[in-house]
């Protein structure tokens, strides 16, 4: 395509772009002339173009995507977790942990208000003691520190920061949990997919994605949201080889479900990496409004991390840091948490039965939520569920590559009684049915 442009110099092209894209002449995912169209259309140095397409990618306005060019980028918001707002329909695809299962923390409060003041340690000594020993599982360092940040998201968003320029590439795991997907973008960095099987992030995947040049990689261990996969330690230990060789690029392991989790452990983590952390938040088992979450590094990174956690301005409050190792560390609350972890388990795979049972075979996995293959479109059988009462959320967002998409949901169903159980799988059995010719009775034939 070719653009009317009148500047000369880097910024005079930029200047010109970007009055075409705030105007909606430009449009998202609008691919740019290459740098040398554009050089010989002006009659300017190729570099002075690269240098303007180059200022467009960090103000966020385009995407570099190497040989396929470079995009103007998408501006649309990513999807999120939680309740849809204004539905009388029941909704099953909230992502919540149910909040009956969370512990009360009134008792622990109590003994979380002496005064802090400017200039006292931003950790808890309490806290970051025992955090030590719990962040240490598996990682071949000795030397790590610890970081609290107020949640996951924020802890990726200040790990990247710290380490990335904007418009550097991150490797996601596709299908990707929304939230670090939104932190990507929103940080102008360039999500790299990699594919997820059944066993979690592929080697492949990830050696294409290193090949291709990403600065960092994030990883969910267990309980990868949304599919439910949890790594096998073969794979961990295929993955941490493929690492190996790339010491320098930063590898986040994003263990959101911890003390949740029915699966063991297995890290990416080996001791050649360089640059690295690991991430629990407590969201899942004391609540999203707990909004605090754990980080253990190394010292380069942790010191990266600390830059913005000033004594001054930007700590996380003490009396959640005191509040959430009073609870972690209450036998009483480890039991509850632990009876929680067996009750999501336990509704989630008898969800997964019914489904299989009704042809429409499911693995249960690990996590807050169930992925469901459809042999029918998403979208569709979305409407058809809606028309029986029920709110799902098709899987689509969840995905990097459109390719991909289309033929999944995701339910979060372990708040459904047994008679709602069945009624949703009939439903979905039945949707998926009516959809596709040649079921009888609701249940799906081969």
């Amino acid at each position: 395509m070719t653009i009317d442009m009148t500047g000369r110099s880097a910024s005079g092209i930029a200047a010109d772009l970007r009055e075409r894209i705030e105007r909606g002449e430009l449009t998202p995912g609008t691919l740019l002339p290459s740098v040398r169209a554009v050089a010989a259309d002006l009659g300017v140095n190729r570099n002075t173009v690269v240098a303007a397409y180059r200022q467009l990618a960090q103000a966020g306005l385009v995407e570099a995507r190497g040989r396929s060019g470079t995009r103007v980028a998408d501006r649309t918001a990513v999807a999120q977790e939680g309740y849809a707002p204004d539905t009388v329909l029941r909704d099953v695809g909230t992502g919540n942990p149910d909040p009956t299962l969370i512990p009360d923390p009134t008792a622990a409060l109590a003994r979380s208000t002496r005064p802090v003041l400017y200039g006292e340690p931003v950790i808890d000594p309490g806290l970051e003691a025992w955090a030590r020993g719990w962040m240490a599982d598996q990682l071949p360092h000795d030397d790590l520190l610890i970081t609290v940040t107020s949640g996951a998201s924020d802890a990726i968003e200040r790990l990247l920061a710290q380490a990335l320029q904007r418009d550097d590439a991150v490797a996601l795991e596709d299908p990707c949990f929304l939230s670090a997907l939104h932190t990507v973008r929103t940080g102008g960095y360039r999500a790299v997919p990699v594919a997820v099987d059944a066993e979690g992030m592929t080697v492949d995947g990830l050696r294409d994605a290193l090949e291709a040049g990403v600065r960092a990689v994030i990883c969910t261990p267990r309980a990868h949201n949304p599919t439910g996969a949890s790594l096998s330690a073969e794979r961990a230990a295929a993955l941490r080889e493929v690492l190996a060789e790339y010491p320098f690029v930063l590898v986040i392991e994003d263990d959101h479900f911890s003390l949740l989790s029915r699966a063991p452990l297995h890290s990416v983590i080996g001791p050649a990496q360089r640059r690295w952390a690991r991430i629990r938040s407590m969201s899942k088992f004391l609540g999203p409004d707990t909004c605090l979450a754990v980080t253990a590094s190394d010292p380069d990174t942790a010191d990266g991390l600390a830059v913005r956690l000033t004594p001054g301005t930007t700590w996380v409050s003490h009396i959640l840091q005191r509040m959430t190792l009073a609870l972690v560390t209450d036998d009483a609350v480890r039991a509850d948490i632990e009876a929680a972890a067996e009750h999501y388990a336990g509704r989630n795979a008898a969800f997964a039965a019914a489904l299989t049972e009704r042809g429409l075979p499911v693995s249960p996995g690990d996590g807050l939520n169930l992925w469901v293959p459809l042999p029918v479109p998403a979208a569709s059988a979305r409407e058809e569920l809606m028309r029986r009462g029920w709110l799902v959320r098709e899987g689509d967002p969840f995905f990097l590559s459109p390719d991909h998409a289309g033929a999944f949901l995701r339910l979060t169903v372990h708040d459904l009684d047994d008679a709602s159980t069945t009624t949703l799988a009939d439903d979905l059995a039945a949707a998926a049915g009516a959809l596709r010719p040649g079921i009888r009775g609701g249940r799906i034939e081969a």
